[in-house]
């Protein structure tokens, strides 16, 4: 099969080899958020595809069997926009979404609806450590009197946009043990994620919870009505039942 694969989450460099070593065609398309990603082993597009009828007019191009959207949770308008197009094309659509976290009160962890709740339940003068992505840090200009320290993978092209914090430049994978030092050295009040789910950034959490840190959890946007799984497995197993009909 002909597959395109939407990626930039650890699930989809799985699903690269997976179904590469299945015997699969396999594109995968990556925004561009990131200036040095890894390696795929599949054929990578870099870029979007230059919004919706960009999208039709490669779909139409390269005629895949299916699209695979291992996309970040977050990335909601993305897999709206690509499970109504491949709706309107007849094209195959699943969307590989891990399970969130669940918020575990007892390790002060707080799930809340918006950037604007969380600022409801961080006292003035706290020091933040937003895990939260530099595409939503605008969100946080209600957090004047607290200091913001944002983490992102690639150097800033500009300044921090408000006097009161500076950008972090790290590249994951983090152990735990080395977020508890990093907290501890700049003094985290309040740790600050996306609830993206997954193993592969929950060491924060980890740490946040050994240092008593409290962590608000930003909800997941809502999710297109299409069919997902919620693993790697899953969705491999789902490919080649399509591929077996």
């Amino acid at each position: 099969m002909k597959i395109l694969l939407l990626a930039g989450t650890s699930e989809a460099n799985r699903l690269a080899e997976g179904l590469t070593d299945a015997g699969h065609e396999v594109i995968a398309s990556l925004a561009g958020a990131t200036r040095v990603p890894r390696a795929l082993s599949c054929e990578t597009r870099i870029g979007g595809f230059g919004g919706a009828d960009g999208f039709l007019d490669w779909m139409r191009a390269n005629q895949p069997d299916l699209v695979l959207d291992a996309t970040h949770p977050f990335a909601n308008r993305i897999s709206a926009r690509t499970s109504d197009l491949c709706k309107e094309l007849g094209v195959a659509y699943l969307q590989v979404l891990r399970p969130p976290w669940v918020p575990d009160a007892a390790k002060r962890q707080i799930e809340v609806a918006s950037v604007a709740e969380a600022r409801t339940h961080v006292a003035p003068g706290s020091r933040l450590f937003l895990a939260t992505g530099r595409q939503t840090l605008d969100q946080f200009h209600a957090f004047a009197d607290c200091y913001l320290i944002c983490r992102q993978i690639d150097p800033p092209e500009g300044p921090f946009p408000f006097p009161n914090g500076e950008f972090l430049i790290g590249r994951p994978p983090f152990s735990v043990e080395d977020e508890i030092a990093l907290f501890q050295k700049l003094s985290i009040d309040w740790l600050i994620v996306k609830n993206a789910g997954g193993a592969a950034s929950y060491s924060k959490i980890d740490a946040a919870a050994e240092l008593d840190i409290p962590v608000l959890m930003l909800r997941r946007p809502p999710q297109p009505d299409a069919p997902k799984v919620a693993s790697v497995e899953a969705a491999l197993e789902w490919v080649a039942d399509l591929a077996d009909h």
